[in-house]
């Protein structure tokens, strides 16, 4: 396994990210158990999970399940960077989602009940929340800090500006700030090239790519579909919208004698910006499969012709829109 610093911090994470999302309801808790052995096991020590996982309202289902599996102890804890969020509905009440100081202060004590650890090592802001002020957001996490309870603060699915808002208010109050940005990002969705990864290198947030497969579009589909594999309604609408491309996609993975899967996480990585791309495995033959990306290196030529296929938006901006 290869480890890079979280960002502009000391903190060393695995390239690959173990996503939990479907931990409950995809995957049950004996299989998620033998998934984390696993991960550890190939030596990924960064997971992601929500408060929302489980999709139970209130419940933290996902969080229930992962603090199960470090009661189980063996260095389980010790051994993983594990990152959560807040943002989301937990609750009937008005103030049990989004990001005032009471319901962030809630909300930690809640995941740190249902993880059954004592602290959160990164602890991300999983929407934007333009109603609370920074201030408020960044008094509550300081506290938190202080406490013992948080160590690193990150976001997700933040705007290259509020990025900046968020580490401009930060540095005022002379707090360490975001260390991590988890943005929708992969061949198909390339919109934070334009100001989302120019804020992140400029302030030194380390960017974690969810979605890095596009839903499976990005997973050999074609070929899964032509086995007799059926996909969701939305991915073959999408499929539908990107047929050209997905097959040229396929057939120079297959000129390179690599899965398309591997290929899609390849090009998430060689990109200097990404921390660690989120792979969210549900079963164990996935999560073994995926230690391929470390290995490919993808040469100029067929970034080239990557670029081609999924054209990004032209570069950072504004030089991507104007002169």
């Amino acid at each position: 396994m290869e480890y890079t610093h979280l960002g502009r911090t000391g903190l060393l994470v695995s390239r690959l990210c173990l996503g939990t999302m479907n931990f409950g309801p995809l995957t049950s808790e004996a299989d998620s158990f033998a998934i984390m052995d696993r991960a550890l096991e190939l030596g990924i020590n960064f997971f992601d999970t929500a408060n929302v996982y489980g999709w139970k309202l209130g419940e933290g289902v996902t969080e229930q399940i992962i603090g199960k599996w470090f009661a189980q102890g063996g260095g389980r804890r010790e051994k993983t960077v594990i990152a959560t969020k807040v943002f989301g509905r937990m609750g009937e009440w008005p103030n049990q989602q989004k990001l005032s100081a009471l319901h962030i202060r809630q909300a930690c004590e809640d995941s740190l009940r249902r993880l059954k650890t004592d602290h959160i090592d990164l602890y991300q802001m999983h929407h934007v929340d333009p109603e609370t002020p920074w201030d408020e957001i960044w008094q509550a996490m300081e506290v938190l800090v202080q406490q013992g309870k948080v160590i690193y603060v990150g976001s997700s699915n933040f705007g290259g500006w509020h990025i900046t808002a968020a580490m401009e208010t930060a540095r005022s109050r002379n707090f360490l700030g975001l260390v991590s940005e988890q943005s929708l990002y992969n061949l198909t969705a390339r919109t934070i090239e334009l100001e989302v990864i120019p804020a992140c290198r400029h302030y030194g947030v380390g960017i974690i790519p969810w979605s890095p497969l596009a839903g499976g579009l990005l997973g050999g589909v074609l070929e899964k579909a032509r086995e007799g594999r059926r996909a969701s309604e939305n991915i073959e609408k999408r499929v539908n919208e990107l047929r050209p491309q997905l097959e040229a996609y396929e057939n120079l993975c297959k000129e390179m004698g690599e899965k398309p899967a591997d290929v899609a996480l390849a090009w998430l990585l060689k990109n200097p910006a990404v921390t660690a791309p989120i792979i969210g495995p549900r079963t164990l033959e996935q999560l073994n499969g995926s230690l391929r990306a470390l290995e490919i290196k993808l040469d100029d030529e067929v970034m080239k012709k990557l670029d081609q296929l999924f054209p990004g938006p032209g570069g950072e901006a504004p030089w991507a829109y104007a002169w």
